[in-house]
């Protein structure tokens, strides 16, 4: 659905920029941005995407990830179509590289969407599946009427989206999961067509606006798993955002353009949790692998298992208002 775009400015010749992510595009008339749906229309900055659903379901929170925000509830989920980044192993690739053109849209109002969401009997709404940046008008205009009906919102989120927009949105949005894709520029140029510093700056805006924050790195065997990358990854997440932010190492499988690098063996994930924990990460997380005690919630002070996973399912006896039932230090999370 076509809608004028916010986050704009016109430029000599009818071009205009877009200043919604990193890539401030300038685009020549009746040209696209690199998403593929912020089109220049006479010299007007249009989105294509208004309202514009690929993908819904109803998803456990957990499955963002997000293990410290109102654990055990239910989310509504919604993608769109396009990226602004190229990763060359995208596991979403058939809506993040669709054009306008993609044939299994439906169409929603942002009164329809919060109806969805009371119909699904869910706590709340996250954008998903493909980058929610680009989908900025909706997903703003949505989440401040989802925020009027008691219910959460949540980014999953590469985070390449400049300040502006991320200040606008932060006063509806009540939680973000950032997916920091390897922790040297060079990986992020060759596999994302991105640059890595605009992530980090947007962690630690997040952070700044009081939205809960968790980041997921996907460890990638030979491009981004050696040990020296994953220690500095995680020193910067203990001296930058804090050692309490909660931080999810998660399996690569071979997709898209990456099919040729093989599955992350199991002992290159401990190696990584082990060195958050070194390095003070307080709550390290192990993902896309069988049921195993690394996707528990371990209380730092006293060792005690506050919440137990086993897939998605959700054991909180070990926690109280918060608090370790053991020795009442208090866990970071968001009830």
């Amino acid at each position: 659905m076509k809608h004028e775009a916010s986050f704009w400015k016109p430029l000599d010749g009818k071009k205009v920029q877009c200043n919604l992510c990193v890539h401030s595009c300038k685009i020549n008339e009746n040209g696209f941005g690199i998403c593929g749906v912020r089109q220049n229309i006479d010299g007007k900055l249009f989105t294509l995407i208004y309202g514009s659903c690929s993908s819904m379901a109803v998803d456990p929170i957990e499955k963002k990830p997000l293990y410290h925000f109102h654990p055990g509830t239910s989310v509504f989920s919604l993608g769109t179509i396009g990226c602004n980044l190229k990763c060359r192993h995208c596991q979403n690739n058939s809506i993040s590289t669709a054009g306008v053109d993609f044939p299994h849209m439906k169409e929603f109002t942002p009164e329809q969407t919060v109806e969805l969401i009371q119909e699904k009997r869910c706590q709340g709404i996250a954008w998903t599946y493909n980058e929610p940046t680009i989908w900025h008008e909706f997903a703003y205009d949505t989440s401040k009427l989802v925020k009027r009906h008691g219910l959460y919102t949540v980014y999953v989120s590469n985070g390449f989206i400049q300040e502006d927009p991320l200040r606008e949105i932060s006063p509806y949005l009540d939680a973000i999961n950032v997916d920091v894709k390897a922790f040297t520029d060079n990986f992020y140029k060759k596999v994302c067509k991105a640059r890595l510093e605009p992530v980090l700056r947007t962690c630690e805006l997040v952070k700044e606006l009081g939205i809960h924050l968790e980041v997921t790195y996907l460890v990638i065997p030979t491009y981004n798993d050696s040990t020296d990358e994953i220690t500095r990854f995680c020193n910067w997440v203990v001296e930058t955002l804090g050692k309490d932010v909660p931080v999810h190492f998660s399996r690569f499988h071979p997709d898209y353009m990456m099919t040729d690098v093989p599955i992350t063996p199991i002992e290159t994930l401990q190696m990584a949790y082990n060195i958050a924990k070194k390095t003070g990460v307080l709550y390290p997380y192990i993902g896309n692998v069988p049921y195993g005690s690394y996707e528990n919630t371990i209380c730092p002070t006293c060792g005690n298992l506050c919440i137990e996973r086993y897939g998605y399912s959700v054991d909180q006896s070990g926690m109280k208002n918060g608090k370790c039932v053991n020795c009442d230090a208090k866990i970071n999370l968001v009830l």
